[in-house]
This record gives structure tokens, C-alpha cells and sequence, in this order.
């Protein structure tokens, strides 16, 4: 079968022929895959930074932001069937038996950093035509949801971050007294640093859950994601012509900052006008092998880590079933929007102009299969 991979040693990527998986184990599910998102991650592999392949193997099939299509199950198999539409998680426990967040099936937070990752370390990745997996890392997507559910696993870094906050936030009396139960973040106002799909995503699940959003980003409106950011009913403003400083003056007080950029210098700077009892949110990995800038560094071990300061890495069930949930929401309350998010559907055989980042757009994505 067909999968894009890279080759680190030869520093190449191809389209390679792929051996088809088959199921061993009665518990497994085969996937045909439908679509894999492309994001930052996948573009830093395809520059030979990062990414190991599996033992054995001189190259690493990529991709991890997943929607598949169940073709076939295990006898044992309980709550997927053929036909039935799933997002796979991305990490896998490490075998630590001391590791108690793998044991508990949260490798998420895995203690000892020896996890394997779809399409990122020492496992094959999900761009390839067939896939075999346990039916316990599947996570299953309405038929509804089928046209925007690839953009599950990037919502979950929002999904996982909130989650987060809200029970470290329980420390304090931050949530309004009369806010409603589903929208906790009435009265609070939140920063999302970037318009990329983390950044559109996070600001969605964030004006969802109450929060007055405001996306700073570097481009000057008009452009695509000023447009979409209004039309979620987020405040865009931009980076280029108003200051971290002129922006806080705009704001007021800043209680939430989710940042969705990648890069330190900004994030650190917006931190210093965080407001009383507020919470920071890391979600990018900076690339400090090109830099030696100390806030690089410090910023990748808090999100790499899980820190606080909090840094916030991968998800877990809970954030995927939210992510699934909001992703029915925000096609209800923003059905354009949200579609405009994937700018193109490219085929396999233009994977890699997408991966080296010539498409340009909010988010695209390499479709595996036809729908």
C-alpha cells in the first residue's frame, strides 16, 4: 500500500509502497484512512530536526492527526463496528512499569519521556491507505462531523488545556458566581497569541465556554483568519500595528492567555501583563536549535514537560470526547467557519509541496481515501 514517509539518513521524502498491516490480536481495529491534518510537527520532521523512526526501519511513515474509517475489528472488539468513524490517539505508553500515568492508561503525562508517538517516534504514522490499532486508543466521530472530525486531534490541545485549568483555577474563587454551567468562562477574558488552527481552534473552545476572546496575531486585517476569527466572535488584533502594551491598554485585565505560536519572545512578553490570579497557557514548541535564546528553552521543557507555568502536551480520553463534543457545537454555531479552517485537500502525490509548506492557508490536509 501506498504512505508518505521520511528517510532521516538520505534526509529524503517519498512516496513509498508500504507493507498493509493485518490484525493479530483480537482486540485490534484495521482503519482505512480517510485524511491526515498537516501541522507545525510534521513540517519540523520533514526538515530532519526531529523524528525517529521505528526499530528496524530506516524511515518513519508520517502523520498523526487522523480520521479513519473502521473496515474491519477483532472478535473481541466491543464498540466500534465497520463502517464507523474514528480518530486515533496519537501517543502510546511507555513500559516503565514505575510510570504511573502510563500504567493508568494517562500517558499523556507520562513520567519517564519513553512513550512512542504516531508518526512522530519510533511508530509509523497514520499517512498511509491501512492502519491496525487497539480499539482502546479509537475514539469515535458522528457521521455528521465526517466533512471537519480531522480537526479532532488539534482541538484536543485546547480540550486538554482547559480541562486543566479549570481544575487548577479551582484553587480560587475565578469562576463567576452567576455563570451559567456550561459557560464557565462568563466574565473572564482570555488572549489567544496566534491564528493558526491551534490558535482558531483554542479561541473557539474558549468562546464556547464563556470567555471574552481576543486572537493577537502578526498579520494586519483583512486576511482569511481576521475574518474568521470575527466571524466566531472573537476580537482579532494585530500584532504588526498595536503593541503588547497598547493591546493590554485595550483589553484590561488579562485572566486567561492560550498561546498557540510556537515562538517565546512574544509569549514572554505578553506574560509580564498578566492580571491577578490569572493562568498561562503554553501549547508551542519552540525550535531552539536556531536560537539560544534562554525563554526558548525555558518554554520548551514547560509545554515538553507538562509544567506549570502550564505547559500543556498530547491528550488524553477526556480531551478527546471534549474535542468531539465542541466539534458538533461549533458546526452548529459556526458551520462556515469552521469549514473554512482546512484550506485545501491535497492527494498523496502532492504531499510533498504541503509538507514543506508551500500551500500556504490556515490549515491543509493530505486526503488518503475518498469519502
Amino acid at each position: 500500500m501506498r504512505a508518505i514517509a521520511i528517510f532521516p539518513e538520505k534526509k529524503k521524502i517519498e512516496l513509498i509502497k508500504h507493507e498493509a498491516p493485518h490484525i493479530t490480536s483480537d482486540t485490534q481495529v484495521k482503519l482505512r484512512i480517510l485524511e491526515v491534518g498537516v501541522c507545525g510537527t510534521d513540517k519540523e520532521i520533514c526538515t530532519f530536526k526531529f523524528g525517529a523512526p521505528p526499530a528496524g526501519s530506516d524511515y518513519l511513515v508520517l502523520g498523526h492527526e487522523a480520521l479513519g474509517e473502521v473496515v474491519e475489528v477483532g472478535s473481541k472488539v466491543q464498540t466500534l463496528k465497520p463502517g464507523d468513524l474514528v480518530v486515533p490517539t496519537v501517543r502510546r505508553p511507555c513500559h516503565h512499569p514505575d510510570c504511573r500515568a502510563c500504567r493508568v492508561g494517562r500517558q499523556d503525562f507520562c513520567f519517564t519521556g519513553d512513550y512512542s508517538e504516531y508518526g512522530i517516534v519510533t511508530h509509523h504514522g497514520y499517512m498511509t491507505e491501512l492502519v491496525v490499532d487497539e480499539e482502546e486508543y479509537m475514539h469515535q466521530v458522528p457521521q455528521t462531523l465526517r466533512d471537519v472530525a480531522v480537526l479532532t486531534e488539534p482541538l484536543t490541545i485546547a480540550e486538554k488545556a482547559l480541562l486543566q485549568v479549570w481544575s487548577m483555577q479551582q484553587r480560587l474563587p475565578w469562576r463567576m458566581p452567576d455563570a451559567p454551567a456550561d459557560k464557565s468562562g462568563q466574565g473572564l477574558k482570555a488572549v489567544v497569541l496566534g491564528a493558526g488552527p491551534i490558535g482558531l481552534l483554542g479561541s473557539m473552545a474558549l468562546i464556547v465556554a464563556g470567555f471574552e476572546t481576543y486572537i493577537y496575531s502578526r498579520s494586519e486585517p483583512p486576511n482569511p483568519k481576521a475574518a474568521l476569527a470575527e466571524a466566531i466572535g472573537a476580537t482579532y488584533i494585530s500584532s504588526k500595528v498595536t503593541s503588547v502594551d497598547e493591546l493590554v491598554k485595550r483589553i484590561g485585565h488579562i485572566d486567561l492567555v492560550y498561546e498557540g505560536l510556537g515562538r517565546s519572545t512574544l509569549a514572554f512578553e505578553v506574560m509580564k501583563y498578566l492580571g491577578r490570579n490569572a493562568i498561562f497557557v503554553f501549547t508551542g514548541v519552540p525550535d531552539f536549535t536556531a536560537s539560544a535564546e534562554t525563554t526558548d528553552h525555558l518554554m520548551h521543557r514547560l509545554v515538553g514537560k507538562n509544567q506549570v507555568v502550564l505547559g500543556t502536551v498530547n491528550a488524553g480520553n477526556d480531551a478527546f470526547t471534549a474535542a468531539i463534543r465542541d466539534l458538533d457545537i461549533f458546526t452548529k454555531r459556526w458551520p462556515d467557519a469552521l469549514r473554512a479552517l482546512i484550506t485545501s485537500r491535497s492527494p498523496m502525490e502532492e504531499a510533498n509541496d504541503v509538507l514543506m509548506g508551500k500551500r500556504g492557508g490556515i490549515k491543509n490536509v493530505i486526503t488518503i481515501a475518498r469519502f
